[in-house]
């Protein structure tokens, strides 16, 4: 990991002379199982029922601590992505991603495997055969822009981020810069996604831009975010206008950071895919039933996905604010 200097912020004054926002809302999140009934079991914020999207995350699911013993783990079989980047961060554990590409990675906890998606890609991914007990991360997507939504499949694992720390806090970066630090990951709209991790005793602020608008998620512990505090489960949503942002905890305490531009086009969100109208989705499920455009993935232990029935209404796009 590469260390920079310390963080720097002025916490009453944005960059552009508006006083840093003060309002927050707290997003709770929907229990859903991956793989099915049986599957493993995580907490969705995004899509929620108020906000679709921050910047342009589009989607987070959280997950564990799982205990693994006498199951089978994470088993999420050959799947399909349209329109987005798929990125996966660990706290704990091990996951085996394979795509149609080829790719086949390991990701462990402090390392990135982001997956872009563009005009078409499959993936698989799993609990390795040799793991260590314990399953616990998060899953994300980013909504890619138009001019960009169509760009070729690629797969990139980063095992070497920069981190940035101060008076206890360590943040390390995901995607796009923080604190002038900035993640090799490739973004194709301004965002950032941090990892927080808190000592005992912390208390620091985090230099922001006021132009993104950002939201917390907590990871482990009982961090105190901007005087709310905090426990694993709800994302709390500060919006944007805010030039710094204080993290305080009694206790160890990990926490997501994520922000971005407000992304202004309006999506259609179905099953695995993102794009722009219900005419785009219907030919995208069509194409992943009749075994097209999206390639093979190899090496997986069990069948492919099936595409679900789609509404029978038409899909509308929509913004990012319910």
């Amino acid at each position: 990991m590469t260390f920079v200097s310390s963080l720097e912020a002025d916490p009453e004054v944005g960059r552009d002379g508006r006083p840093s926002a003060t309002a927050t809302e707290l997003l709770q999140g929907a229990p859903v199982a991956l793989g099915g009934p049986r599957g493993l079991g995580v907490t969705r914020t995004l899509p929620n029922r108020q906000r679709r999207m921050v910047g342009a995350w589009c989607f987070l699911d959280a997950y564990g601590p799982h205990d693994l013993t006498g199951t089978a783990g994470m088993r999420i079989g050959p799947h399909p992505h349209l329109g987005l980047q798929t990125v996966s961060w660990l706290v704990a554990g091990e996951i085996l991603h394979r795509d149609s590409l080829g790719s086949r990675r390991e990701v462990r906890p402090g390392q990135l495997n982001l997956m872009t998606a563009g005009r078409g890609i499959a993936h698989s991914e799993e609990t390795p055969r040799a793991h260590g007990g314990v399953l616990h991360g998060v899953q994300l997507w980013v909504a890619l822009p138009n001019a960009d939504r169509d760009v070729p499949p690629a797969f990139a694992h980063h095992a070497d981020l920069p981190v940035v720390a101060d008076r206890g806090l360590t943040a390390t970066v995901l995607m796009g810069e923080l604190a002038g630090a900035a993640s090799p990951a490739r973004c194709y709209t301004p965002l950032v996604g941090a990892e927080i991790t808190l000592a005992a005793g912390a208390g620091a602020l985090l230099p922001l831009r006021p132009d993104f608008e950002y939201a917390v998620l907590a990871l482990d512990g009982a961090p105190t975010v901007d005087g709310v505090p905090l426990k694993p489960g709800p994302l709390l949503y500060l919006g944007d206008g805010r030039s710094s942002l204080r993290f305080e905890t009694g206790s160890a305490a990990r926490a997501l950071l994520l922000g971005g531009e407000p992304f202004e086009e309006r999506i259609v969100m179905w099953w695995n895919f993102v794009a722009r109208d219900h005419d785009e989705m219907v030919e995208a499920r069509a194409d992943w039933t009749a075994g097209a455009r999206f390639g093979d993935v190899h090496g997986y232990d069990g069948d492919p996905m099936p595409a679900p029935p789609l509404p029978s209404t038409r899909l509308l796009p929509r913004g990012r604010v319910r």
